[in-house]
């Protein structure tokens, strides 16, 4: 009992002391070389060897297959090329700039700022926790873990929340903001200027006027300030085919280097006959300039503009106001497109640099 208790808790033999002198004479008989040839356990012993464990556990894995597992694809050595590494490369930055891009670009931008800011504050964590990876990856470099590619994505990942951060706002303020006002003003339909006052459409995005209604070229005045900001009023035509002086031009046709003292106003549609409506000026950065080209013509004409409203002269408000939404999509998939190539470039030329110093 004593015998089975302790193969059964320690994983030996207790044999009896006369089995034991038996054994003992028969391997007398035998060279020192060859005791234990004949032992089937004998053989299996080279399974344990280098590895020092209990019997019977599970084997330690060896250093290749710990190496294989958990394996990151920004690893070092001579291996910094594999596909997941340059997948990330190419995605990353550029996904950075399309967000940031598309976040400063819209409809988001105007209505939901708050919600705009979060997303470039994600982007931008994004970017230095990349950052973050690469300084690690540099302080640990003897230990395999290569920081190429960190530093890389890092670096072009800046550059693309930075582009992609300039490049939506200036696509906002040029094409989308105006014709996010323009859709929040209202419209107004067979406005005479004679009888209406500007302060009676202080609302206005696209006015459409009686079919009278012309630019009084004789009015039209030159600012010149760097650029040549130029204004016309309007005015109606009787039947006699003379225009009819309002008590205050309130109505005032822009554009900006478009005229000159010697060829007078040129701007918009001033040759289209069927021109009879305006869309409102939205440049904000513009409109004092334009202000002081009507006060220069109340000066120079001896005229009142009580409270003057500038427009761009032109036949369809609602096609020019589709035109800015158009051009604030082309803009904005041009750009995508464009990083995209550039970045693909630069992940090549970078691909080639790393296989020349491997």
């Amino acid at each position: 009992k004593l015998a089975a208790m302790a193969q059964a808790s320690h994983g030996f033999v207790v044999l009896p002391l006369s089995s034991l002198r038996d054994r003992s004479a028969m391997a007398a008989n035998f060279p020192a070389s060859g005791r234990y040839a004949s032992s089937p356990h004998a053989n299996s012993l080279s399974y344990y060897e280098g590895n020092p464990q209990m019997y019977g556990a599970a084997p330690f894995m060896q250093p290749d297959v710990q190496g294989k597992l958990g394996m990151s694809p920004f690893r070092g050595g001579g291996r910094r090329m594999n596909f997941a590494s340059i997948l990330l490369a190419l995605l990353v930055p550029w996904g950075i700039f399309a967000a940031n891009f598309s976040m400063m670009s819209f409809e988001i931008h105007y209505s939901k700022s708050q919600v705009c800011n979060v997303v470039l504050g994600a982007t931008l964590f994004l970017v230095f926790l990349f950052g973050y990876w690469a300084f690690d990856a540099l302080r640990k470099r003897d230990q395999g873990r290569d920081p190429t590619w960190y530093i890389f994505i890092f670096a072009t990942g800046l550059l693309g929340w930075t582009t992609g951060y300039l490049f939506g706002n200036a696509n906002f303020f040029r094409n989308m903001q105006p014709y996010f006002d323009i859709l929040n003003l209202n419209t107004y339909n067979h406005i005479n200027p004679l009888h209406t006052r500007g302060q009676q459409l202080m609302d206005a995005g696209k006015i459409f006027f009686v079919p009278d209604t012309q630019l009084d070229l004789r009015h039209s005045m030159t600012f010149k300030n760097m650029d040549s900001y130029c204004v016309a009023p309007l005015a109606v035509v009787d039947g006699n085919g003379t225009l009819k002086e309002p008590a205050s031009y309130d109505f005032w046709a822009v554009g900006l280097n478009c005229c000159s003292e010697w060829t007078g106003f040129r701007c918009g549609e001033f040759k289209n006959p069927r021109a009879r409506a305006g869309l409102r000026l939205m440049r904000d950065d513009l409109r004092p300039f334009f202000r002081l080209a009507v006060q220069q013509a109340e000066a120079a004409y001896n005229i009142k503009a009580i409270h003057p409203v500038l427009l761009h002269w032109m036949q369809d408000p609602g096609a020019e106001v589709s035109a800015y939404q158009d051009e604030g999509y082309r803009y904005f998939n041009l750009g995508l497109i464009s990083f995209f190539g550039v970045q693909f470039f630069v992940v090549i030329a970078a691909c080639i640099h790393m296989m020349k110093s491997d």
